[in-house]
């Protein structure tokens, strides 16, 4: 229960004989707004804070605050020049803008002199904490717990000394839902501006575009609105969508427009999405002026698209950070025409923009990690590796397939030589001609411009076919016919004038021999391809997830180390990944931009979509233990005493909540992480059993 002094007792009385909310009743707020006021309200006399006591106003030591900077060095290069932009619409208002970090902690603030002056008394300035749990309701505070754009104006504030400000705040959220900051504009409550709420929330926005649009530089990135004069202003939605057409993130008006969530979206595919495929897209936007393409969302709602990617690259770069083992010494990859839609060029992270960390680890190496059956793997790899036949790539989405292709030809005598990846899923039998044999003229021994062969553009290296267990029946037919060895020629030309000395590689996800039992594969196709099978494990049948996790973030990290604390090792040992290595590269991905580089990767750094499951999946293994059990690596013991003497669950979950907001000095995000809860659960049971006493 809060802490009351005698002489507030009267002023208290008064208060709650009040109950009115000025902002609300001017301002004609939805009751949600004073919903909101007043959970904040009891979550903040569950905690025992005072109305009238004076908070904690001393901030962060310089050089504290100096390595909290350089944490969220991004975010700060992301919001300056926004805050700026905003503070121009606000000036000689009475006001200043606030950049806090996703702990409530300012990391920069501006606005007029005078303001700042009587800011700084309430300890508004870098440094200072503003969470509920140490400043009581306050926008920045709420908004963190709320997770949506909040205002708090004049006596909504919880404590008194708070009264005088008006503060409009907007978290800031990554492109798969996760809080990175809080921006926030807080002036004299006299001078408040209606618009305010929305210029904040406006700037939240452009905010977070920028940080998607530079996540996802190297994927294609729809662009889409209602109505297609609307696309490029704020309001537009805008996904991340890789060339297998995976959506990998979201904005926040992509995700009001699908009316989904972000772990949701993640989980459709564009074409279950829009019904369009991304061939399609790629297709329809070859050109510049191409018009906006109209498509309908799963929800019935009607959008015009448009795509933005860097031709001919789209595809997944940070699985190409991995295990990819690429060479130290370049070696040239040819790409094919963008003519030929179907085909795209496998980069090297030393072809990526401002990717210059050196590789030690070359081709095949970089699969041999600890475990017994990529170890077996990788050396019946080697024995038949020039033998000039066949390899067949089998394994579960995310296992690695592409990338084991490409180690396969860095660890071949054709290292020195392209390597040119199709995908079959698309194909048709004229883009098989086009693509495989290439066109030339009738009359003339001159081929058309941007129309030489796959099987030209390998010559002397290796053609992977992805996902050649999707081909369909006609083009398994002609793919039989032009992988004929001495029958890669052009059209028109002859077939000794056509080199064909190019090492196949194919891989698949389908159960090839059942789909041969099954008359939906060629079986003459099957043994073509099958010289050598190799079969890639699921991750969770592997043992060397730690050796794995490690390589991910030497990657990541270049030459400093990122060090894994335990609790990290134990919740991913602990999942089962069914989306294999491609889903532990995403969520060290996401985990590695949370910290500094060189630094710990701890649990709270990891994505909180990817806890959730971790979550989901541990209450479904044990569903009948007691929350003290479910608590996540048993970091938070129930004290001895509360054990002893409880005299139900209710009482062994009330010493857990209490031990964990304890152990977390208040900290209810991080107490809920520990046990496994969310915030919301602890705020009742703390406010429950404080009404009962």
């Amino acid at each position: 229960m809060p802490v009351q002094r005698p002489s507030d007792s009267s002023f208290m009385r008064r208060l709650e004989s009040q109950r009115q909310r000025p902002i609300a009743a001017t301002l004609r707020l939805p009751h949600s707004h004073v919903a909101v006021i007043d959970d904040s309200h009891g979550r903040c006399a569950a905690q025992g804070l005072s109305r009238f006591e004076t908070p904690d106003l001393s901030p962060l030591g310089r050089s504290e605050l100096a390595i909290l900077r350089d944490r969220n060095a991004r975010l700060y290069t992301h919001a300056t020049p926004i805050m700026e932009m905003l503070f121009d619409q606000i000036v000689h208002t009475q006001s200043m803008v606030v950049l806090c970090d996703v702990t409530g902690t300012v990391l920069h603030s501006l606005g007029d002199d005078e303001f700042l002056a009587r800011a700084s008394k309430v300890a508004l300035q870098p440094g200072a904490n503003w969470s509920e749990s140490t400043k009581g309701t306050n926008a920045v505070g709420t908004a963190l717990v709320s997770e949506k754009p909040t205002l708090v104006h004049a006596d909504e504030h919880f404590i008194h000394v708070n009264h005088f400000l008006t503060c409009s705040a907007a978290p800031i959220l990554d492109p798969r839902g996760n809080i990175l900051g809080v921006l926030d504009v807080s002036g004299e409550h006299r001078s408040y501006h209606q618009h305010t709420m929305a210029l904040v929330t406006m700037s939240a926005r452009m905010i977070e575009n920028h940080w998607l649009t530079e996540d996802y530089r190297h994927v294609m990135r729809l662009h889409f609105h209602s109505r297609a004069s609307f696309i490029g202003t704020l309001s537009e939605g805008i996904l991340a969508v890789t060339a297998e057409g995976r959506i990998v993130g979201a904005n926040r008006s992509a995700l009001d427009y699908v009316g989904l969530s972000g772990a949701s979206l993640r989980m459709l595919s564009l074409e279950a999405l829009f019904g369009v495929k991304v061939n399609a897209l790629v297709d329809h936007f070859r050109s510049p002026l191409a018009a906006p393409f109209e498509a309908h969302a799963t929800n019935g709602q009607t959008v015009h698209l448009i795509a933005r990617f860097d031709w001919p690259v789209w595809h997944n770069l940070a699985e190409a950070a991995v295990l990819a083992g690429t060479p130290s010494v370049p070696t040239p990859s040819v790409a094919l025409k963008p003519a030929l839609s179907f085909t795209t060029k496998r980069l090297r992270l030393d072809d990526c923009e401002g990717a210059s960390t050196p590789r030690s680890m070359r081709g095949l190496e970089a699969f041999e990690t600890g475990d017994a059956t990529m170890a077996a793997l990788v050396d019946k790899a080697r024995r038949y590796l020039d033998l000039n036949s066949p390899i067949l790539l089998l394994g579960e989405t995310g296992t690695g397939k592409s990338l084991l292709a490409r180690a396969l030809h860095q660890s071949s005598r054709r290292c020195d030589k392209p390597f040119i990846t199709i995908n079959c899923a698309g194909l048709t039998p004229s883009l098989v001609d086009q693509m495989f044999v290439g066109h030339q003229s009738a009359f003339t021994a001159v081929p058309r411009l941007g129309q030489a062969s796959a099987l030209h553009e390998a010559s002397g290296g290796t053609l992977f076919l992805d996902e050649i267990g999707d081909a369909p029946l006609d083009v398994q037919a002609r793919l039989l016919t032009v992988l004929q060895p001495g029958l890669g020629s052009s059209l028109g030309s002859s077939p000794a004038a056509a080199p064909n000395d190019v090492a196949v590689i194919s891989a698949t996800q389908r159960p090839l021999r059942d789909m041969v039992a099954a008359q939906r594969f060629r079986e003459d196709l099957y043994y073509r391809l099958n010289g050598l099978t190799l079969k890639l494990p699921a991750l969770r049948e592997r043992s060397d997830l730690r050796a794995l996790t490690q390589q991910i973030l030497d990657h990541a990290g270049g030459p400093k180390r990122i060090d894994v604390a335990t609790d990290v090792h134990v919740a991913l040992q602990a999942f089962e990944w069914p989306g294999n290595v491609r889903q532990l590269v995403n969520v060290l991905s996401a985990a590695c931009a949370m910290l500094r580089v060189g630094s710990t990767l701890e649990r709270s750094h990891l994505p909180e979509d990817f806890l959730d499951e971790l979550r989901l999946l541990q209450s479904r293994a044990r569903p009948l233990e007691p929350t003290s059990a479910r608590t996540p690596l048993g970091r938070l013991p129930l004290d001895d005493g509360a054990t002893k003497h409880a005299a139900s669950l209710d009482a062994i979950e009330m010493a857990a909540i209490r031990a964990a907001v304890e152990a977390c000095r208040g900290n209810i995000s991080s107490a809920s992480k520990h046990l496994g809860i969310s915030r919301n659960t602890i705020y009742r049971k703390l406010r429950g059993h404080a009404v009962s006493k």
